[in-house]
């Protein structure tokens, strides 16, 4: 399917301004167990992402790992800038309850800690990689860019890693469940499996022999968009599922805490795409789904989910970007309207909804005020409702004017506020107490 003009350009420009990651489509050809590597749009998918088929009991147990070349490393007089990295496999529980293998990276910085208490660590949860296991952020650490011909690939949460990194601080990714591993397909904004995917990294992070971080070190949470969502459910729920995670701070920055109103607004938008990795990741969980899907998808819609489940955000914006969800169901109505139509699928979506628990650390949430992608007020109203159930919240609203794309009204706040998150989360992990603005949201935009 040719780019769209307007899709290209959002994409260029986003790419120009974020170093971002629009990272390419990887699905296993293969079968899956197999101990061969696969391939997918010509990306060979390691072995080392294929699951063993038999998962160990305890979650954040390490299952495996290997060292990771960063592309971006200089040579150093303590070893190579900015830190050492690790691949890792390690074991969940999903959404279902069942076992998963889960794989990710981990970083030792080569720049010493200069805050307070020993070297911390923080696990980033990436923004939206796509839905082939080539999108997995543990790959673009190794690639950061990929052009074959056949898929686009800048890997943009390098930015975040790297700068951490530079502050002393040990970081260990998540790919999520289902991204890069081989056995099943990426549960998108799934709430559960996000957050138990970024608290078991830091029990298999800490587990690694070759890591200076322990038990003793603090922990934060660092994650914008889909990241900020897995890090919002992560902070929710570390207190009965991870209570050994003692976390000091975390951020989510544009969480998309209702899908209910992400998915009206993400369609017809740039990133349309989004809306068939939602799809197939509820399938994935939910498989009681599958017939309302099979009586409102049609077949152009069957071939989208299909297609995009091998796509990682470049080649979604050149696809999908601007497309109408009324063009993939048989009776012409928008996936928001089938929504509406199905009592099944708002269960479903309520059951992903946060911020009805009070989250276990101090959290700092940001939103851009002219944000129509993930929007704006259902991210404001995550602040207000972790404020009711008695959260310590800074809320921040990053004041940027809208401008024509609704991915660069996502994104710029990303990069505005970047540099202030990653301040306000070293504070944390010095140890410094976090504030509350609880009080001002009546009058916060």
């Amino acid at each position: 399917m040719p780019p769209r003009p307007r899709t290209l350009a959002a994409a260029i420009a986003a790419a120009l301004a974020l170093g971002a990651q629009a990272v390419p489509a990887a699905a296993a050809d293969g079968p899956a167990g197999g101990s061969t590597a696969t391939t997918s749009r010509g990306v060979e998918i390691p072995a080392f992402y294929t699951p063993p088929s038999e998962l160990p009991g305890a979650d954040g147990t390490l299952i495996r790992s290997e060292p990771l070349p960063l592309a971006l490393s200089l040579p150093g007089i303590d070893g190579p800038l900015p830190g050492r990295a690790t691949r890792l496999m390690y074991k969940s529980t999903d959404a279902n309850g069942e076992a998963v293998a889960v794989t990710g990276a981990y970083i030792e910085p080569a720049a010493k800690w200069r805050g307070d208490g020993p070297r911390p660590l923080v696990a980033v949860a990436p923004g939206t990689m796509g839905q082939g296991d080539q999108c997995a952020a543990s790959m673009a650490l190794e690639h950061p860019l990929r052009l074959n011909g056949r898929t686009v690939s800048v890997g943009y949460e390098d930015l975040s890693v790297y700068r951490l990194l530079l502050r002393g601080v040990a970081v260990v990714v998540t790919d999520y469940v289902g991204l890069g591993t081989t056995d099943r397909l990426h549960t998108y904004v799934n709430r559960v499996d996000g957050a138990h995917a970024v608290l078991d990294a830091v029990r298999a992070a800490r587990s690694l022999d070759s890591a200076s971080v322990t038990s003793a070190s603090r922990v934060g949470l660092f994650g914008y968009s889909q990241g900020g969502g897995a890090t919002a459910a992560a902070a929710e729920l570390q207190p009965s599922y991870a209570p050994d995670v003692q976390l000091a701070g975390t951020y989510a920055g544009a969480p998309p805490a209702d899908l209910t109103k992400v998915t009206k607004a993400i369609d017809g938008s740039d990133l349309a795409g989004a809306l068939g990795w939602s799809l197939n990741g509820f399938l994935q969980t939910e498989p009681a789904l599958r017939p309302i899907a099979d009586r409102y998808i049609n077949e152009a819609g069957q071939e989208a989910l299909k297609d995009l489940s091998t796509m990682c955000v470049g080649d979604a914006l050149f696809g999908y970007g601007g497309d109408s969800s009324t063009d993939w169901t048989r009776t012409g109505q928008s996936i928001s309207d089938v929504i509406r139509a199905e009592p099944a699928l708002q269960s479903f979506l309520a059951e992903q909804s946060i911020g009805s628990m009070e989250p276990g650390s101090p959290v700092r949430v940001a939103t851009g005020v002219s944000d129509d992608l993930v929007p704006h007020g259902q991210a404001r109203q995550l602040a207000v409702d972790w404020c009711g159930e008695g959260g310590k919240v800074t809320y921040v609203p990053v004041l940027l004017p809208g401008v024509g794309s609704g991915l660069l009204n996502h994104f710029a706040p990303l990069l505005a506020d970047q540099g202030h998150a990653i301040a306000w989360l070293t504070d944390r992990l010095s140890g410094e107490p976090a504030g509350s603005n609880c009080w001002s949201m009546p009058v916060q935009p």
